[in-house]
């Protein structure tokens, strides 16, 4: 009988020529396909190029009409709209590489999605290739040398989750759901930034595939200038398939969360904050933020807290905050760390249709205070939030040569977030946060990689700073062809 029952066990299973045909049904190719090409020209991917681009895939190759395509395609920001002509769905570097190759050959436009997260949708595209990283995905913590090794798809949550089973942790963002391409290539802020450096500080060695479809390792030692690159450079060279971290001890028990004011104290708490941030300790990270709940009166100010250091010198680091106007809500308490880098993920206002315009600031003036003060009663019918993400600490102690990422004077970096219901067109919306964002923007030092929307070259050079050339330099090397251009782009020379 039990011979019986396991022959019925094993025929109710799935064979793998049953799964290869459930494979096949959704990667159907019924014809050829319209796409676009770099310079915006429409091509014809024809049926056979297109079967054998899945025949070599391990992974899936989505069509429009595909299950599934409409989750690949799509971003966090739900104002993004985009129909890529085909997804790729890799398990290996190998379906990378030969996804790269694919579109270098016919000079298709390529997009790279790892979390999704992208501000401006450069992780999406209409018409191109979409290499959707989300079935590359995996944490390896070595906690004999301190080293994660992560896949390029995967999001922060499995990070923080590995390694603080072990005792470790590096800088992980702020949103468990990011993806740890995206967040790192471009610097990496987080909780942990002011004690272990940006997220690309803690960086040892990538994998990497490169314009011409070639797997690459680059370290310190091994093509040293992409690794100098894709460190601040973004996505600009290639689609790193794995990442190497390295680790450091910290106790798994944090103190943090939100500590609210009502919205007429933001004067106050805007003033405290520009005195507190700079003097606080490096274990001590402090967000500011104003937000304005759509059509609604009641706003509110806040400082979102993590503390990292010592427990028993918590309450006097604390201590201060609470002087610093009158609560309304106290949330700060004992956490453990992996929840407290959950804490927003329902809360982050990329899940709406939304703008945004950000700065780096290497000081907040009372001139600046008071700028913030006395406008930002008025943005409470578009459902605007202003925050502040904090920066400086092990951040500013970096060279700014060091990696591509240039900006280390900075305390913080200051953001305009506006939101509107998706039935709404965004025209006005964005027009209203570019003009309201004028006076704010001479106070600023350059801009967020990771936030660029539709910047020109000539912005988009001037950000990388001192860094440019020699990024420049990387990219003909890399990519000559300029492949990977959906970033805060670096334009290779003629």
């Amino acid at each position: 009988m039990q011979t019986a029952l396991g022959a019925a066990a094993v025929a109710a299973l799935p064979t793998s020529a049953a799964l290869a045909q459930a494979v096949q049904t959704l990667s159907r190719v019924d014809g050829a396909v319209e796409a676009i090409g770099l310079d915006g020209r429409k091509l014809t991917l024809e049926h056979a190029a297109l079967e054998e681009l899945r025949d070599s895939l391990q992974g899936r190759l989505l069509l429009p009409g595909h299950e599934g395509y409409d989750a690949a395609r799509r971003v966090v920001n739900a104002g993004i709209d985009k129909y890529p002509a085909l997804v790729v769905q890799p398990t290996g570097a190998s379906d990378v590489m030969r996804a790269v190759e694919f579109a270098r050959q016919r000079d298709l436009l390529l997009a790279v999605k790892c979390g999704g997260h992208s501000y401006g949708g450069k992780s999406t595209c209409d018409g191109g290739l979409q290499i959707d990283l989300s079935t590359l995905r995996g944490t390896h913590v070595d906690a004999r040398t301190r080293r994660a090794h992560v896949a390029g798809g995967s999001l922060l949550a499995s990070l923080d989750h590995e390694a603080m089973a072990q005792g470790l942790v590096t800088t992980a963002g702020t949103v468990s759901h990011t993806g740890v391409g995206g967040l790192t290539l471009g610097g990496g802020f987080g909780r942990l930034a002011r004690r272990f450096g940006l997220a690309l500080d803690n960086v040892t060695a990538v994998d990497i595939v490169t314009a011409d479809g070639k797997l690459v390792h680059a370290n310190a030692e091994e093509h040293p200038d992409l690794y100098w690159g894709v460190r601040g450079g973004g996505g600009n060279f290639g689609v790193v398939t794995r990442f190497e971290f390295q680790l450091h001890p910290m106790k798994r028990t944090v103190v943090g969360g939100d500590l609210l004011f009502p919205l007429s104290q933001l004067r106050d708490i805007a003033r405290f904050y520009a005195d507190y941030s700079r003097q606080a300790p490096d274990e001590l990270y402090l967000d500011m933020m104003a937000n304005s709940p759509i059509g609604k009166p009641d706003g509110i100010v806040g400082m979102h807290v993590c503390y990292s250091g010592p427990e028993e010198k918590a309450e006097a680091v604390l201590a201060p905050l609470y002087k610093a106007g009158k609560p309304i809500r106290d949330g700060i308490e004992r956490r453990d760390y992996v929840a407290i880098q959950q804490i927003h993920d329902n809360s982050d206002p990329r899940n709406h249709a939304q703008y945004l315009k950000s700065g780096f600031i290497n000081e907040l003036p009372d001139a600046l205070v008071d700028l913030i003060a006395d406008n930002f009663d008025g943005f409470v019918e578009r459902g605007t939030m202003l925050a502040f993400q904090h920066a400086g600490g092990a951040i500013s102690r970096v060279p700014a040569d060091a990696t591509a990422f240039a900006q280390r004077k900075a305390i913080a970096n200051m953001l305009f977030f506006v939101r509107w219901p998706l039935a709404e067109s965004p025209e006005q919306h964005v027009a209203y946060i570019r003009e309201e964002w004028k006076p704010f923007e001479r106070f600023t030092d350059g801009w967020y990689a990771n936030e660029v929307t539709n910047e020109s070259a000539r912005v988009v050079g001037g950000n990388y700073q001192g860094n440019y050339e020699r990024l420049v330099q990387v990219k003909n090397r890399y990519d000559p062809g300029n492949l990977f251009r959906l970033n805060a782009n670096v334009q290779p020379t003629a």
